[in-house]
């Protein structure tokens, strides 16, 4: 006879085995449709750097470096060219205004010095014989014009005595005749002579005037070469320190000749390179401060060198006010150069993570730091502490300011 099998109860293995698949299915379906698709990455908290924004006063600074220089370097160069006949003065001694650096010789120019001297001499000669020539010159036209005056006088009393007579009927027509006509002529001989002693005199002005004039450019002329002699001795222009004397005993220099150069010490200036993206915003009068000696000094732009060599350009600062003590001719400074207003804003320490996202977005900290999300930022500007923060973040808030080249293209950082 058949016997009637009876169905077991209770959970069997494929029972297992269909439920972990539908558990599986259900997971994935989760993951795919429900769940955020956020890629994330674990990372070490004690291995980042992790700032907080807070807000405060931004300063718009950078920090440059300059070597301090003396106020003015002046050059010598050689006035007049020569043979060195002595070294007064040694490299690297102080100096002041008018004393002798170099003695040197000029045998051509001392035979020129005689040669002016010589024609000056001469010409003073011939104008002192001239002027003794034209006294005596115009002493015989004042004797001939006594003269004239004396004929016509007496040619004037005897035509008026023949016109006396003449008119009492005692002599002829023609003799009176004549004494008028030779009055007549005495006193037109006296207008021309008068007017010769005019131009005669006015020609002798002229001439006296030009040759005085040649005279004093002769001795200008003397003046100027015995100059050129003084200038055979190098002379320092300004109080300094003699830094370079590129001269030695029997050398000969040329006119024009560079030797040496003085530093002047009376106060210092500081010349800094700064980064050619900073050229727009670099002006005269900005103002920077240098820290030295546990103190604060102000300096200001003098000038911005236009010139932009590998990348950078040069300023001169100059110290407004106080000076630190004992500087010394190319030390270096490290000074913040202002350029902009203080201004209130939210500031985010600067940090690695700009070389990796430009400053377009960061990892934010959730409010229980146990992971960061990713954010999209906006940053203003920047000094070298601080960003200034446009928006994206709110004071409080905590990010990873260190790099991420370790996280990928991760959106969300877990903490271990």
């Amino acid at each position: 006879m058949d016997i009637i099998i009876q169905k077991k109860k209770g959970i069997k293995k494929k029972h297992l085995y269909i439920a972990a698949g539908v558990l599986v299915f259900s997971a994935l379906v989760y993951k795919a449709f429900f769940a955020g698709n956020v890629s994330t990455f674990r990372a070490d908290k004690e291995k980042l750097t992790i700032e907080t924004v807070s807000e405060g006063i931004f300063h718009d600074y950078i920090t440059v470096t300059g070597n301090v220089e003396p106020i003015a370097t002046i050059f010598l160069d050689v006035r007049e060219g020569g043979r060195v006949e002595e070294k007064v003065v040694e490299e690297g001694e102080m100096v002041k205004a008018g004393d002798i650096i170099l003695r040197m010789s000029n045998p051509d120019l001392s035979l020129s010095i005689l040669n002016s001297e010589s024609q000056l001499a001469e010409k003073n000669n011939f104008l002192r014989n001239t002027m003794v020539t034209m006294e005596q010159e115009k002493l015989q036209i004042k004797r001939e014009l006594l003269n004239l005056e004396f004929d016509i006088r007496r040619k004037k009393r005897t035509y008026e005595q023949n016109q006396s007579l003449y008119n009492d009927k005692l002599i002829s027509e023609e003799e009176f005749l004549k004494s008028e006509e030779d009055y007549q002529y005495a006193e037109r001989s006296y207008d021309l002579y008068m007017e010769r002693q005019r131009q005669d005199s006015i020609y002798r002005s002229i001439q006296i005037k030009q040759m005085e004039d040649n005279l004093r450019n002769m001795d200008l002329n003397l003046k100027l070469v015995r100059q050129r002699q003084d200038n055979l001795n190098v002379i320092a222009p300004v109080d300094g320190q003699l830094t370079v004397l590129d001269a030695e005993i029997g050398q000969s220099i040329p006119n024009g000749g560079r030797i040496g150069q003085i530093h002047v010490l009376t106060s210092y200036k500081v010349v800094a390179q700064i980064d050619e993206h900073y050229i727009d915003k670099v002006k005269v009068g900005l103002t920077a401060i240098l820290e030295r000696q546990g103190q604060e000094f102000e300096l200001k732009i003098r000038k911005v060198l236009p010139d932009v060599r590998e990348g950078r350009f040069s300023v001169e600062l100059v110290f407004n006010g106080e000076r630190p003590d004992n500087m010394r001719t190319g030390q270096t400074y490290y000074t913040r150069l202002q350029l902009g207003s203080p201004i209130e804003s939210l500031l985010l320490p600067r940090g690695n993570f700009f070389q990796e996202t430009g400053g377009q977005w960061i990892f934010v900290l959730s409010p229980d730091g146990s992971s960061a999300e990713k954010r999209m930022i906006k940053i203003g500007r920047q000094n070298p502490k601080y960003y200034e923060m446009i928006e994206g973040l709110a004071p409080g808030e905590q990010v990873i300011v260190s790099g991420y080249e370790n996280f990928g293209d991760s959106e969300r950082i877990v903490f271990k």
